[in-house]
């Protein structure tokens, strides 16, 4: 896997991966961009290349999550300064930045009715949009949270972000039916997003308690999340932990094909495949875990706490035995 960069950060930055790019802050300050001239002149005379700015964003929210709040500021008002305040994505970044330094509801409200202040003379701002639900998210008010999702994905329906936002409330909420209807969304969006299918086939299994066609779900989306990331590690979890809760399932009731079938309509995988299955997922853990050890630390491409789960998961085996 490559290490993450400030031009691509990976979706969901761990805190080891934020403080390393933050670092980067002061290198990356020391040197303009632009010239001092006016513009259009300034365009002449200009260092900047389209990449230029999304690592200045990229920095930005590094900063902010590791509390550089002092080099957050001076990335702001270097984009602003590129952009104009008035900028769509400005408006956001502007929003996030105060969003991460508020200390309290009041300041969250605050924030919130400057985005009500945007929304009122620019409705299409999707951006400001979003920032909306995160700060309702902030202040716990879930319902409300949801409501405007719900009408953010009516006008926007192809917007996958929204969509899994969205069935993350939902799952929050234990409306798992929701949840999975709208991750299902996202897969129409962007069907070989390998993180998608595990996310879909997770909530099958959240809701699945002993369902055997939940669990199948589940499973079908494990399988197809690994057939499009060899190495996905969170993929091949899920594959070991369903087939482990489907193998006594299918193996107690040979009635059980046709109950699951009358059911959901959903027929049941059969007994040997899971089995081979929950092999194939054995042998694929215990590779990342040993690989995982051999590499020097932050080189492995894997999260340290996904790591350490998967290795809890295989020592369970050997605790049966």
């Amino acid at each position: 896997m490559a290490h993450p960069n400030l031009l691509t950060p990976p979706t969901r930055i761990p805190p080891k991966t934020a403080l390393h790019l933050s670092q980067k802050a002061p290198l990356v300050l020391s040197s303009a961009p632009t010239s001092s001239l006016p513009w259009p002149l300034s365009l002449l005379f200009s260092r900047e290349t389209p990449e230029t700015w999304a690592i200045h964003e990229n920095l930005l929210l590094a900063a902010l999550r590791t509390g550089d709040d002092a080099s957050a500021r001076q990335i702001l008002d270097r984009l602003t300064t590129r952009f104009g305040a008035n900028n769509e994505r400005m408006i956001a970044l502007q929003g996030i930045y105060e969003e991460a330094l508020a200390r309290d509801d009041k300041e969250l409200e605050k924030i919130f009715n400057g985005y009500e202040k945007v929304l009122k003379q620019d409705p299409t701002n999707f951006s400001v949009r979003k920032r909306r639900v995160a700060v309702l998210k902030s202040l716990g008010r879930t319902a409300d949270a949801i409501t405007a999702l719900t009408v953010l994905v009516e006008n926007s329906p192809t917007d996958a972000e929204a969509w899994a936002e969205l069935s993350e409330l939902y799952a929050r909420t234990g409306a798992w039916g929701q949840a999975i209807f709208c991750m299902e969304e996202v897969l129409l969006i962007m069907p070989n997003a390998w993180s998608a299918h595990a996310q879909v086939a997770t909530l099958h299994y959240l809701s699945a308690t002993s369902s055997i066609p939940a669990l199948t779900l589940a499973l079908r989306h494990f399988a197809r999340s690994v057939e499009l990331n060899d190495s996905y590690l969170r993929g091949y979890y899920g594959l070991k932990l369903v087939s482990k809760k489907l193998i006594p399932l299918l193996s107690e009731s040979s009635s059980g094909s046709k109950r699951a079938t009358d059911e959901d309509d959903v027929a049941p995988p059969k007994l040997q495949s899971v089995k081979k299955l929950e092999e194939l997922a054995t042998v694929k853990l215990g590779d990342i875990v040993r690989q995982y050890s051999a590499s020097k630390p932050g080189q492995s491409g894997y999260d340290e706490a996904e790591v350490k789960a998967a290795r809890e998961l295989l020592d369970q085996d050997g605790r049966a035995r």
